[in-house]
């Protein structure tokens, strides 16, 4: 789910900034300055500003970095939305393992962790 979820991004990749690394690589903790126990429990968004976003918001600051445009992140900040696409994105992250997806990430890119 997340290797194809990442896959998604990247092709809405237009600016060509992205960059995206496996969150089982060397020193993402320490960039994220989160404890590496709580790496895999969400995903995770580091902005060129610094800020650090987790869960849906990081997936909308990805989607906003992609495209070139704030718009995904300045929905994503509305009350009503917010709420939603933080209860879809903790039941989709509970369930992940049970969605067909690729192979692991890691498993299919080993030099990049």
């Amino acid at each position: 789910m997340c290797t194809r979820a990442v896959d998604s991004i990247l092709k809405l990749n237009r600016t060509g900034d992205l960059q995206i690394e496996p969150l089982q690589g060397p020193g993402v903790a320490e960039r994220l300055r989160i404890p590496p126990s709580q790496l895999l429990e969400s995903n995770w968004w580091l902005d060129t500003s610094g800020a650090v976003y987790a869960g849906a918001e990081a997936t909308n600051a990805a989607v906003s970095a992609a495209i070139g445009t704030t718009l995904p992140l300045k929905l994503y900040r509305i009350p009503g939305i917010r709420s939603l696409q933080d209860a879809v994105y903790r039941w989709v992250a509970g369930h992940r393992y049970r969605f067909p997806g690729k192979t692991p990430y890691c498993e299919s890119h080993p030099t990049a962790c």
